[in-house]
């Protein structure tokens, strides 16, 4: 905080913001992850503008709103299988919590309760958010470490990284390896485990680290297998972000619980949702003594503006070509920067669709990291905004995650600044500006 420079907005649109000192940034980290359509897009201000006429927020507890009842409708006949009932919150972190408390319950109060289920299973190197049951999946230091005394510990599984792997490991064999590592934990703890939480292809926060193709799937089986949950985060990697609208959908995978956020507004106004299937559902119905209903609430969740904001943002995003051209828009993006792969510092550029994280390493052969104190990714990230980007780092590695509705001519001036920010931060003997941008 010490170190805050003020970078204060006046206007947005479309992929372009524009400070109170008058720059132009484009948007390169999509306001965190959230925006998807752009800034100001007239569908989605016509939808919140509408929405005020009828009325601004009610309570969920006792009643609902119809355009709330709308949006769930809609989110049950988008998401994967048979998720067919849905908790709204605020955010993201909120919703992984519900999610929580809501496995929880179930092996308490289901026809044949198995109280015994009471721990977690998270992957290293996760995150999950910043409330206190989500922080305790954490697994990254950096954000974690300090809140120790006040949290549970889950079981701790692999990081099922796909750049540093296992010695003697190939990528053919990543996805085999890391589900039986796995499966190990799930052999010992499977008697106390009420769920497995993840984030599905791509673990954000933890730096885009990429899992093998198949291991979500791999995941799947072993939970069926070892009578665990399955509770998927898509908080960052939904709505679109990696080139369907759920990354679940990869692997033709049906979690038991998933968490939504982010994106779900298309990046106007907080929401958050939880999403459960019918056997999770039926456990929590009783006559109202038996008090078997999910202790858990929000003031605003569901609120009917942000409801009216994510229903018009699902509809374009169902519009038939716009996951066509993310997808198209992901392999321009990479070729651009291409050139990057020779940089002697640059040690693996990776993620899916519009999710990119380039890793900055000392030593490209160890993949050794850089010393914290030089704060190397920050620095490149300032660099960038003298070329016209806002981005932001994750310890040495440069997120770029640009909304979805990014023009082809903006990837071309996004991926610019951050071949030239990294050269100029990194100047290297043999490697110059003029080469990587003439290999995009």
């Amino acid at each position: 905080m010490a170190d805050y420079e003020p970078l204060v907005i006046r206007h947005a649109q479309g992929c372009t913001l524009t400070t109170t000192d008058g720059r132009e940034l484009i948007d390169g980290v999509a306001s965190l992850w959230c925006n998807v359509h752009g800034h100001r897009h007239p569908k989605l201000d016509a939808a919140v503008r509408e929405q005020l006429d009828r009325v601004a927020h009610i309570t969920t507890l006792g009643m609902s709103c119809e355009t709330t009842e709308q949006l769930a409708e809609t989110l049950v006949s988008i998401s994967p299988g048979d998720l067919k009932h849905v908790f709204f919150s605020s955010d993201g972190s909120c919703a992984v919590e519900s999610a929580l408390k809501m496995a929880f319950q179930y092996w308490q109060q289901r026809p044949n309760p198995k109280p015994q289920k009471t721990q977690f299973l998270a992957l290293g190197q996760a995150y999950h958010g910043d409330t206190t049951g989500s922080v305790s999946l954490g697994g990254i230091k950096f954000f974690h470490d300090l809140f120790a005394p006040i949290l549970f510990s889950p079981v701790r599984g692999p990081v099922p990284c796909s750049y540093r792997l296992p010695d003697g490991v190939g990528i053919e064999q990543a996805a085999e390896t890391y589900a039986g590592q796995i499966e190990e934990c799930l052999q010992q703890h499977h008697d106390q485990l009420a769920a497995v939480v993840m984030e599905p292809l791509v673990q954000g926060a933890a730096g885009m680290i990429t899992h093998p193709a198949g291991l979500l799937a791999k995941i799947r089986t072993l939970c069926d297998q070892y009578d665990v949950l399955l509770i998927v985060d898509e908080v960052a990697t939904g709505f679109g972000r990696t080139g369907k609208l759920f990354a679940c959908e990869h692997e033709q995978v049906t979690p038991d619980i998933l968490c939504l956020g982010k994106g779900l507004t298309g990046g106007y106004l907080p929401m958050a949702a939880t999403l459960a299937r019918t056997k999770i559902f039926e456990a929590f119905l009783a006559n109202p003594a038996d008090a078997k209903q999910f202790f858990h609430g929000h003031t605003f969740g569901g609120n009917p503006l942000a409801a009216a904001a994510a229903i018009a943002s699902i509809e374009l995003l169902q519009q038939p070509a716009l996951l066509e051209s993310v997808n198209a828009k992901a392999v321009q993006l990479r070729k651009r920067l291409n050139g990057l792969a020779e940089h002697p510092h640059v040690g693996d550029i990776r993620g899916r669709g519009l999710m990119v994280g380039i890793e900055m390493v000392a030593d490209r052969q160890t993949r050794s990291s850089f010393p914290s104190t030089t704060q190397l990714g920050r620095r490149i990230c300032e660099r960038a905004l003298e070329h016209g980007v806002w981005i932001r780092p994750l310890g040495d590695v440069i997120i770029l995650m640009p909304p979805l509705a990014i023009r082809e001519d903006e990837l071309a001036t996004l991926s610019d600044a951050v071949i030239q920010s990294i050269e100029q931060e990194l100047a290297s003997d043999g490697v110059n500006t003029a080469r990587l941008l003439s290999s995009r």
